[in-house]
């Protein structure tokens, strides 16, 4: 087998060319070989966020380049740093963590979370204000008032940030509490892990290590989806943390009602928790949230700067503050002060990334996907509202993704008016702010276009 790090650096020549260049500097440039163990690549990434990010989405990416080079391990994951450090071998730690005994108290205790998500900086505005209201609740009185708490949200805008803050907040001022933070996939493998040994030991193991705990933390619930068995752990878990008073927050991308194919246990459980959202953050949070970023890295950015940044990336916060790095980074590479021209720069990779490989047919396909419509019923004729809807979205989001004009966006559904066409931009982009469920669905094929 070729050594990692010649393995990475061919993986890197590969990947280059396929990632655009801002995603390629913001997230897989900085990621490091640390180990190949049991023919499986490991890779560590600066930051939890990274790491979810790299995941989510660039891993068919990394295992299609893995799979070209000829002596690569067969396999590829991606920890933060702060994982991989616990990875390190330590004198008897594989005996420490046998599935054979029962988690130590240390063990049970070990929460890795990420120092930077805290709530100093965590930029509070109309878009966060009740999330960010209630963390602070929590973290004082901890399964007091807001027990369970359920955060909901779009990608990006803060839920993972806002969680940890709490758990990070409670170490300092509450140093041995027992926490532990998870993403529903970790939960979901290691439940599937407990119950493959007949004589059940793994299985009380995995129930100790997360009912003995004074707060949990599960990221991402919408992962359940579709898994009655972990559902059913989860609900168990659930009423016996409840029991004992202890602490519990979770995180989705929409509302416990919204989660399609959960059980109704699990559903009301979430939905009887204090549900709050986080939503797309205004122009003046977004400025707010790049200046202090610019602050502390000690970088001195023009408010002009920073607003142009702001008005070009509007709905997800990971990726205005990757623009902002890869700003910071052209101006070092060009040892040059921030201006314009580099924020442009940085900005036109992302306009790239984001619009111009996207076409009209694929926007309309996966809207009428989603809602399992004809796609001749959508620009076609018909009237009816099981059409209209979709037909709505797919027009707000031909809007969204393209600079189409609004007379060919009227041709290609059947000869309408543009005034109809802006009729149905302007009706979806109100309904966005007030329907959860239209915001849900609209987000969804957001998520789908992108993929594609």
């Amino acid at each position: 087998m070729k050594d990692m790090n010649s393995v990475w650096q061919e993986m890197l020549s590969k990947l280059e060319v396929e990632v655009h260049s801002l995603g390629f500097d913001v997230w897989i440039r900085p990621l490091k070989p640390i180990k190949v163990e049991d023919g499986i690549l490991v890779l560590a990434a600066p930051s939890d966020g990274a790491k979810q990010e790299v995941t989510a989405r660039y891993m068919p990416l990394f295992k299609r380049a893995l799979r070209e080079i000829e002596g690569a391990p067969t396999g590829i994951t991606v920890l933060s740093e702060d994982e991989a450090e616990m990875e390190k071998p330590q004198p008897d730690d594989r005996a420490s963590v046998a599935p054979t005994s029962a988690p130590s108290e240390e063990n049970t205790d070990r929460c890795i979370l990420n120092p930077k998500y805290n709530f100093a900086d965590f930029v509070v505005g109309k878009c966060n204000r009740m999330a960010y209201e209630t963390a602070l609740a929590v973290a004082e009185h901890p399964g007091e008032m807001f027990n369970p708490l359920f955060i909901y949200g779009d990608v990006g805008l803060g839920k993972t940030h806002i969680m940890q803050a709490i758990g990070n907040d409670l170490r300092l001022s509450m140093p041995h509490i027992k926490m532990l933070y998870v993403s529903a996939d970790t939960f979901i493998n290691e439940f599937i892990a407990s119950i493959r040994t007949a004589n059940g030991v793994n299985n009380r193991s995995f129930r100790d290590k997360y009912r003995n705990v004074d707060l949990l933390m599960i990221d991402d619930v919408q992962f359940l989806s579709k898994k009655p068995s972990t559902q059913e752990e989860i609900f168990h878990t659930f009423e016996a943390l409840k029991a004992a008073g202890k602490q519990m927050i979770f995180a989705s991308d929409r509302r416990p009602q919204d989660i399609p194919d959960l059980d109704s246990r699990v559903r009301s459980r979430f939905a009887s928790s204090m549900v709050v959202d986080v939503q797309p953050p205004d122009l003046e949070t977004r400025i707010a949230i790049l200046q202090k970023k610019s602050q502390k890295a000690k970088k001195n950015i023009n408010i002009e700067d920073l607003t142009y940044i702001a008005e070009h990336v509007t709905s997800n916060i990971r990726e205005m503050e990757g623009v902002l790095t890869k700003v910071m980074f052209l101006s070092k590479l060009y040892e040059r002060k921030v201006d314009m021209s580099i924020c442009q720069e940085a900005l036109k990779d992302y306009k790239v990334q984001e619009c111009d490989e996207i076409t009209v047919d694929e926007i309309v396909d996966c809207t009428c996907k989603h809602f399992n419509v004809r796609k001749d019923d959508v620009i076609g004729k018909r009237k009816n509202k099981e059409v209209v809807m979709p037909r709505q979205i797919a027009i707000y989001l031909i809007n969204e993704f393209m600079t189409m004009p609004l007379t060919a966006i009227g041709d290609y559904f059947g000869g309408r008016e543009h005034t109809t066409v802006m009729h149905a931009r302007d009706k979806i982009s109100a309904l966005i702010a007030s329907d959860n469920k239209i915001r849900t669905d609209v987000n969804d094929i957001k998520a789908m276009i992108l993929r594609k």
